[in-house]
């Protein structure tokens, strides 16, 4: 099949994906157990029906092709990605890997070759996080590491948690772990994904190998102090949670730069409370996204954390919590697939390159049980989660051409 109908089809379903927002005209905005959302998986179902899929929605929220192989009792070979946006995001970021999914399955159904294994397409529910903080929901679900007590304890702005906002999408979270795949029932694990940084499109790379994926901790903390008058309460008489909160905030960066192979932290949420201008705050909350492909780098800056909330609180008579809303460890990915699509790109005379991903992506956490593999097309400008997010819809299905031909080797070993 040539690339420009592939393109074609690509096309013409994320067109009709960016109809999906909560923001139109303002970028995607589609949060999880929302009206978007639900017009999202609704719409990728048909899709995959269209595709010769059988479609089915687990109690997580994702929706789920299968494409029937002669020997379903081996493991599948699963491709996918997340159907959620971030506020105000890009039109491109993780449900194109879900269209890129789909159109996998278009491509092996067309071909005529007889599967053995069964071929899975996901769309996955709540990769971002951006509503409750969390992040990796339905692929979390999908690996056995959710439950009910999990939905309960994590909430949005507006109080409302995962387990309330599924019973309102018209799920039932009590049945969470049903979302569970049987131990050895997944055996491969795909992803397409645009790049959301710079490094392919500055240097007119077509296809990006992705060989490892950063590991991530995110954390809420809240500080506590006092409230009073501005102007009557001397300095030294204060318990100013922004004071305690700020020293600590802004050492954070440093203690990344320090790191320097490629550690970040990032405090990208602050609330202060009242939140007058004529008042001394009584508490801050600010989160923290620390990221690394050294795991021992993440926990000595969330180390260093504690430790100046502990001293800095103290100071003032203050306290605080630190709450943790992810921890997932860095993941090398699988170095065998990683070489069938490099030989894929040489036969087909795409240029590629291999690097890390910076960014977490399903692959994440599902590559911490299963061999995964991604693969990177690039971002215009790097840029990603804003309006102005663009990825060409050829670098997509050229992406496809060698995931398929990748797919057509696994499912069909013994």
């Amino acid at each position: 099949m040539q690339v420009e109908e592939i393109l074609g089809r690509i096309a013409r379903d994320l067109e009709r994906l960016k109809q999906f927002t909560a923001t139109p005209g303002d970028g995607c905005t589609r949060l999880p157990f929302t009206k978007e959302a639900r017009q999202a998986v609704d719409f990728l179902g048909e899709l995959m029906r269209d595709a010769g899929m059988e479609v089915a929605e687990d109690a997580a929220g994702n929706v789920i092709g299968t494409l029937k192989g002669t020997n379903p009792e081996l493991p599948c070979v699963m491709m996918g990605s997340h159907y959620d946006s971030v506020i105000n995001g890009g039109d491109y970021d993780g449900i194109a890997g879900v269209i890129c999914a789909i159109e996998v399955a278009r491509q092996l159904k067309e071909s005529g070759m007889q599967l053995k294994r069964n071929f899975v397409a996901v769309g996955f529910c709540d990769e971002e996080g951006m509503r409750f903080g969390t992040g990796y929901f339905g692929s979390g679900a999908m690996l056995g590491n959710r439950d009910p007590e999990y939905c309960k304890n994590f909430k949005d702005t507006d109080g409302i948690s995962i387990y309330d906002a599924m019973k309102d999408y018209g799920l039932d979270p009590e049945k969470i772990r049903d979302a569970a795949w049987k131990k050895g029932s997944i055996g491969y694990f795909l992803e397409a994904h645009i790049e959301q940084g710079p490094v392919l499109d500055a240097e007119n790379i077509e296809i990006g190998l992705v060989d490892c994926i950063v590991g991530i901790q995110r954390y809420m903390v809240t500080v506590h102090g006092r409230s009073d008058h501005a102007g009557t309460t001397p300095m030294d008489m204060r318990m100013d949670a922004v004071d305690a909160a700020t020293k600590v905030i802004s050492k954070i960066p440093d203690w990344a730069r320090e790191k320097a192979d490629g550690t970040v932290a990032t405090v990208g949420y602050i609330k202060t409370t009242p939140g007058g201008m004529n008042i001394v705050a009584e508490k801050v909350e600010f989160t923290v996204d620390i990221r690394s492909k050294n795991n021992d780098n993440i926990n000595d800056i969330a180390h260093r954390i504690r430790a100046a909330l502990d001293r800095e609180t103290n100071a003032i008579g203050g306290s605080y919590e630190m709450d943790t809303k992810l921890v997932i460890t860095p993941v090398n990915l699988s170095e065998e697939m990683l070489k069938i699509m490099e030989e894929s790109c040489k036969a087909h005379a795409y240029s590629y390159k291999y690097l890390p991903s910076g960014a977490g992506h399903d692959s994440l956490e599902i590559g911490q049980v299963i061999p995964t593999v991604m693969v990177f097309v690039p971002s215009k400008d790097g840029r990603s989660h804003c309006p102005v997010e663009f990825t060409r819809y050829s670098d997509l299905a050229k992406a496809t051409v060698i995931m398929t031909e990748l797919a057509q080797d696994l499912l069909n070993r013994d």
